[in-house]
C-alpha cells in the first residue's frame, strides 16, 4: 500500500478529492444550480463556488461581479443605465455590476455561457437558470447531502473582499452572517459542510479572528505578489495558522517544459504537506485549450483530449484535492488513482503523460 504524504489537517481522508470548480461548469452554465447539483451527482466532493455581493447586501453567485460575459443582462433594455466603469485590480472595467443591483434586478436575469466559443455545446441551456443566491446553495447542497447519503463541502471562493470593503460592502460581515444562519459556522471538523477560500490572505486571517471556524482556504497563484511570500517554507508555516488547505495553480505543482509536457514536480506540495496544510490544485479542464500539447487530441480548441491523463499526473504529484470543470473527469481519474495505489504501490511520477 501507498504511504501517503498526505497531511490529515484539514482533510477528511487520504482520498484526492474532487472539486468542483463552479459547478460541472463544463457541461452547464457555470455557478448555477443546474452545474452544481449534476456536479453532485457525477461525484463531486466538493463544489466550488465565488460568491459576490448585490447592492442590497446579498451574496450571490458569479466569478465576477461584471454580469456581461456570464448573464444576459446587456440585453435587458430596462437596465441599460445602470451601465458603469469601475477599477477592477487595477484598471478600468465597463458593464453591469451585481454591487450596482439589487438582488431582485439580478433575478430578472439569466446565465449563458461565458466561454461560448469554446463549449458551443453548452450555449444550448443558455437563458434556463437564474442567478442564484449563496443561501439556495447552501440549501441545495443539504437537500444533495441526504438524497445521496454522503458528505457534500461547499467550498465558497469570495472575490476581491477589499474592494468591496472599500466600495462600503462588508462581505466579512455578510458571510459571517449567513453561515451563522445556516449553523455552520461553528462546524470546524475536516468534513464540515461548509469551507471558506480567498486569494487575500487578510481577508481569511479576518473570518479567523472574527471567530469562523469553518477550513478555510488560501488560494495563491505565481502572478499574484504575496505568492512570493507564501510559498516559502516559512510562508506556508504562516498559511497553516489560519488555514487548512494551500490551493495552488496547476503550474506551481507541475510545470510544462517548452514541447508541452509535464516537468518534474517544483516541491510545493512536499513543502505543504510539511507544514501541515493540504494542497488542492486548480483548475483542470477537458478542452484541448486548457490541456498540455501532448494530451490533445485533434486541432479543436474546444474538443476533449485527454484530460484524465492529466488528472492523474496531479494525483501523481501528491495532490490532496483538484478542481475541475468536468467533476466527471476527476472522478473517473481518481478511480483509476486509487486502482493503482491498492493494487501496485506509488505511481511514480513521470516526465511527461502517465502512461494511457
Amino acid at each position: 500500500m501507498l504511504q501517503s504524504t498526505r497531511p490529515r489537517v484539514g482533510q477528511a481522508s487520504a482520498t484526492p478529492a474532487v472539486i468542483a470548480h463552479r459547478g460541472a461548469s463544463g457541461y452547464r452554465p457555470e455557478n448555477t444550480l443546474a452545474a452544481f447539483e449534476l456536479a453532485a451527482r457525477m461525484g463531486a466532493d466538493r463544489l466550488e463556488p465565488d460568491v459576490v455581493p448585490t447592492r442590497d447586501g446579498v451574496l450571490v453567485l458569479r466569478h465576477e461581479s461584471e454580469l456581461t460575459r456570464s448573464t444576459d443582462v446587456a440585453e435587458r433594455r430596462e437596465l441599460a443605465g445602470r451601465r458603469a466603469t469601475r477599477r477592477v485590480d487595477g484598471r478600468p472595467v465597463t458593464g453591469w455590476f451585481t454591487e450596482d443591483l439589487t438582488l431582485e434586478e439580478l433575478r430578472s436575469l439569466r446565465a449563458v455561457e461565458p466561454q461560448a466559443q469554446l463549449r458551443q455545446g453548452t450555449t444550448v441551456y443558455d437563458g434556463l437558470y437564474p442567478v442564484p443566491t449563496f443561501a439556495e446553495l447552501l440549501a441545495l447542497a443539504d437537500r444533495l447531502r441526504e438524497e445521496l447519503g454522503r458528505p457534500l463541502v461547499v467550498s465558497a471562493e469570495v472575490k476581491e473582499p477589499s474592494r468591496y470593503r472599500a466600495e462600503g460592502l462588508d462581505v466579512a460581515r455578510l458571510l459571517l452572517a449567513q453561515l451563522d444562519a445556516a449553523g455552520v459556522a461553528d462546524d470546524a471538523s475536516p468534513a464540515a459542510p461548509v469551507a471558506v477560500q480567498c486569494f487575500e490572505p487578510g481577508f481569511l486571517r479576518r473570518l479567523r479572528a472574527e471567530g469562523l471556524r469553518v477550513p478555510l482556504v488560501q488560494l495563491v497563484d505565481a502572478d499574484l505578489p504575496e505568492c512570493a511570500r507564501l510559498c516559502t517554507p516559512w510562508g506556508l508555516r504562516e498559511v497553516s495558522t489560519y488555514a487548512q488547505v494551500l490551493a495552488p495553480a496547476k503550474e506551481m505543482v507541475l510545470p510544462l517544459t517548452p514541447d508541452g509536457r509535464f516537468g518534474r514536480p517544483t516541491g510545493l506540495v512536499e513543502e505543504a504537506h510539511r507544514a501541515g496544510l493540504a494542497v488542492h490544485v486548480w483548475t483542470l479542464r477537458n478542452e484541448n485549450a486548457h490541456l498540455p500539447a501532448v494530451l490533445q487530441v485533434g486541432a479543436a480548441p474546444g474538443g476533449h483530449g485527454r484530460a484524465v491523463e492529466e488528472h492523474l499526473a496531479f494525483l501523481g504529484a501528491g495532490v490532496d484535492g483538484i478542481f475541475t470543470d468536468h467533476p466527471d473527469t476527476g472522478h473517473e481519474a481518481r478511480r483509476l488513482w486509487l486502482e493503482r495505489v491498492d493494487g501496485r504501490g506509488a505511481v511514480p511520477h513521470q516526465a511527461g503523460p502517465p502512461p494511457r
